[in-house]
């Protein structure tokens, strides 16, 4: 059973009218859930630095929200750094004004540097940090008046399970710190809005993902061991569409989603490989005996 499939089965609240606000965007999985909203008529608005097309990032926040139009919703590109208070704080009065509120706050925009302590820069440290943790604090803190106001809140978060066995810092522990980061704004934010019926969930792929961080970062020769943006996309869905009092605080993975919601066919998310050649994501555990053999770790 694919998604569209299992959609019947769902008692699905549209996203139609329903207002995003989202850091980054302009390429990859971000831009692929802000496309999958906008079928719905959701109206998103992208917080972004890309205005031209870079020759190893391909999309630009003006490309996106083309994408977005194309698709049925409204975009709104709002130009600037997540690191920035007066530019977000502008952005989401900018994005309040523009559609009359906001419902979903999505936490997209992410650093990386797999360098060893030894070898990471402090200013890569820094830098993955305030866009990371920082960025998904500052953008959650600055929406909640807001959400507030909304029937079905969300704030989710791109980040994976907090785990604290030590072979997740065997390498690369600042970024882990900085990923860690932005689950913990997940955890802390869960328990200090569920009184306003605000969920906050963190959304985490199973295996990798085809995007320009794994092609230009991770290593070109994983892109046929990922799945497509798609099914980021279409898990992100599932948990936006889902009564924000009743659905908070979980560390979600993409496949559990969708198999939750039915779908049994996940061959349609494949790159150009097979089920078998997968390879495991970061601080992500073997679901079964079937499981990817790889790891990007």
């Amino acid at each position: 059973m694919t998604v569209s499939d299992a959609r019947g089965k769902i008692e699905a609240m549209s996203l139609a009218g329903k207002t995003i606000i989202m850091s980054g965007g302009s390429r990859g999985i971000g831009e692929a859930i802000a496309v999958r909203a906008a079928k719905d008529g959701a109206n998103v608005a992208l917080l972004a630095k890309t205005t031209e097309p870079h020759p190893k990032l391909p999309g630009t926040i003006y490309t996106a929200a083309a994408a977005i139009e194309a698709a049925g919703g409204k975009a709104l590109p709002l130009v600037g750094d997540v690191r920035d208070d007066a530019f977000v704080a502008e952005a989401i009065a900018k994005t309040a004004e523009e559609f009359g509120g906001i419902d979903i706050v999505v936490n997209n925009a992410s650093a990386i540097d797999l360098s060893k302590t030894e070898d990471v820069t402090m200013k890569k440290y820094d830098l993955m940090n305030d866009i990371n943790a920082r960025g998904s604090f500052l953008l959650s803190k600055l929406s909640i008046e807001w959400l507030k106001q909304s029937e079905n809140p969300h704030i989710l978060t791109l980040s994976p399970p907090i785990s604290l066995d030590p072979k997740w810092f065997t390498v690369h522990t600042a970024y882990t710190m900085a990923k860690y980061g932005m689950s913990l704004v997940t955890l802390g934010l869960s328990v200090e809005l569920a009184e306003y019926g605000i969920a906050a969930n963190s959304l985490w792929p199973r295996t990798a993902i085809d995007t320009a961080a794994v092609r230009n970062v991770v290593g070109a020769e994983l892109v046929s061991h990922s799945r497509t943006p798609a099914i980021m996309a279409d898990a992100a869905y599932e948990i936006l569409i889902k009564p924000s009092r009743e659905y908070t605080g979980q560390f979600l993975i993409d496949d559990d989603v969708l198999e939750d919601a039915g779908v049994t066919d996940f061959s349609i998310y494949l790159n150009g490989g097979t089920e078998e050649q997968l390879a495991l994501d970061f601080w992500v555990e073997p679901k079964g005996p079937h499981d990817p053999s790889l790891k990007m770790h």
